[in-house]
């Protein structure tokens, strides 16, 4: 499947065969991070961000790495890639390269909608911090456990198998690039729900 950037300086792409769930996240975090990329279309009706959770060896950058920025809403905050060139959201990872996960939202995946559900289900079966949604949100506890049981198995054996997030950290564990830290402050305007 492929991933692109909305202006299509960045490219690359997914192998299906390594994504372990499709889940809607509705954290405050998430919300703050589409908002400060402005992008319109990337939550749903909810305050959610349909996200593609995947073994880091699923992504592959086939143009336009050097377009690849990295930002943190705090200073232990998740890792999230964008292009700079577009502020399109590329993938959310954990600061620890030792953590084989990484979270691709599914707005950066360029295919028709029928081929992502084809390929790993549909959107808002399973939904993360439902607590956090600025709307009800209807959510199957099976699908969730499902779900969350199949990124931990993922997890879990990367780890048995001493697997390390070489995509997006060098040799040392630290980011390719030099993520963008935001302050409290920023953090905070961002995080405010209307």
């Amino acid at each position: 499947m492929k991933l692109a950037c909305r202006c299509g300086q960045v490219e690359g792409r997914i192998d299906p065969r390594r994504a372990h769930a499709r889940a809607s996240c509705y954290c405050r975090d998430c919300r703050a991070f589409a908002r400060w990329l402005g992008g319109a279309g990337l939550l749903d009706a909810a305050g959610g961000s349909d996200i593609l959770a995947m073994a880091p060896d699923g992504l592959q950058i086939t143009r336009g790495s050097e377009k690849m920025a990295c930002m943190s809403l705090g200073p232990r905050g998740l890792l999230r890639w964008y292009a700079s060139c577009c502020r399109t959201p590329l993938g959310n990872v954990p600061r620890d390269p030792k953590v084989y996960y990484l979270g691709v939202p599914v707005a950066a995946i360029v295919e028709p909608a029928d081929a992502i559900e084809a390929a790993f289900g549909p959107a808002g079966r399973v939904a993360v911090n439902t607590g956090s949604a600025t709307a009800a949100v209807a959510s199957s506890r099976l699908a969730r456990l499902a779900g969350t049981l199949r990124i931990v198995a993922g997890l879990l054996a990367a780890r048995l198998r001493g697997r390390r997030n070489t995509l997006l950290f060098d040799a040392d564990g630290l980011p390719l690039r030099e993520p963008l830290v935001l302050g409290r402050t920023q953090r905070d305007a961002l995080s405010l729900d209307p």
